[in-house]
């Protein structure tokens, strides 16, 4: 019994996905059209971004690069920024959670070393904004971002233009407030310790991610690259499979499924199709409050056709509760299994800090983008 409670513990949003579906059903009976309602191409590539950046990871690449950036003397502000500015970064490329799985633990470790742990806590909660809103610059910087771009086919460009401001006026915030908090009172430190990285394997999962991306902007067909990356996973490293998130797999077919059934459901598709055409913006972002942006995502684009509305208002909703987003949670555990973590005020800086990037962008957006 212990295990189903951690599991539904862990696992929140599979669980209240897989439970909608179920009910939802009893509208929409199963059928092989369910089949039909899943986005395979978004499950593939999903599969393939995590299965390389794992990769990536299991090698020492991140943990290297940040180590090479941070060597040396340096004032403790400094430290600060480049451990936040890390996850800002990365996460355009390998996504928000995997940049968090990555630098939560990195910053835990570079603190501790330096024996800055009282800065921890702020280092993390402006490590966590920092990935959800670096993550919004590219199609693959998280997983709404790659559905809606999958899912609406806009052109790369206009994409990209919609969530550059957006983006750039992050930047500054994240880089104000953090030198804000971790000002210090100028003392400087010094980390000189090595770590390594595996080369060949690090050329060979930076290859697999080019070519990752070359399927992401349809350059070359997802189902090639699925079968490219699912061999050379089973010929070289099958390890590599056990790190891959099935669950968050899962949990898109899930609310694929459920999103198609609701849209059968003539009285609530009705009502969530008059909420989009009020307000896809605020729609999203609210919605994205409750059940995290993901699932928010999957559920009301079928309800629109204005998916840069959209897209700000998933990853601007990515802010706000520590269940708007997903890899919030992440670094919510990685800092409550460190020593001396307090929890209460954790949670008042967690939602201090993203109430007032939330209510900026917002207003933000709805002067110059919306």
């Amino acid at each position: 019994m212990s295990k189903i409670k951690k599991f539904i513990k862990n696992e929140a949003v599979l669980c209240i996905a897989a439970v909608c579906t179920v009910i939802s059903a009893f509208f929409s009976p199963p059928s092989l059209d369910y089949f039909g309602y899943i986005d395979w191409r978004v499950l593939s590539l999903l599969f393939c971004l995590m299965a390389v950046v794992a990769g990536l990871n299991k090698c020492g690449f991140f943990s290297s690069v940040g180590a090479k950036m941070l060597k040396g003397q340096k004032s403790l502000k400094f430290v600060s920024l480049i451990l936040v500015w890390l996850p800002f970064f990365s996460s355009m490329v390998i996504t928000n959670d995997v940049s968090l799985i990555v630098f939560v633990p990195f910053a835990v470790m570079i603190l501790g070393t330096l024996k800055e742990k009282k800065y921890l806590m702020r280092v993390v909660v402006m490590q966590t904004v920092a990935a959800n809103l670096g993550s919004m610059a590219t199609p693959v910087g998280n997983p709404q971002n790659l559905f809606i771009y999958s899912a609406f086919e806009p052109d790369t460009t206009e994409f990209i233009t919609v969530l550059l401001p957006v983006v750039a006026v992050s930047f500054v915030l994240i880089t104000a407030v953090t030198y804000f908090l971790c000002k210090g009172n100028g003392q400087q430190v010094a980390f000189n310790e090595e770590t390594h990285c595996n080369r060949l394997s690090g050329w060979l999962y930076f290859l697999l991610f080019v070519l990752c991306l070359l399927a992401v902007f349809r350059v070359v067909h997802y189902l090639i690259i699925l079968g490219v990356v699912t061999f050379f996973l089973i010929a070289y490293d099958r390890t590599i499979l056990l790190k891959i998130d099935y669950f968050l797999l899962l949990t898109f077919v899930c609310f694929f499924i459920f999103a198609e059934n609701i849209a059968n459901i003539p009285q609530i598709s009705q009502f969530l199709e008059g909420l989009m055409s009020m307000s896809p913006f605020f729609t999203s972002l609210g919605a994205s409050q409750i059940i995290s942006n993901v699932p928010a995502a999957v559920l009301l684009a079928g309800f629109t056709e204005n998916w840069k509305a959209l897209l700000l208002g998933t990853d601007i909703g990515g802010l706000g509760t520590v269940v708007a987003s997903l890899a919030s949670l992440i670094s919510l555990k990685f800092y409550l299994k460190t020593e001396g973590a307090e929890t209460g005020k954790y949670f008042i800086l967690f939602t201090a800090i993203n109430l007032l990037f939330l209510v900026i962008l917002c207003v933000f957006a709805l002067i110059f983008l919306i």
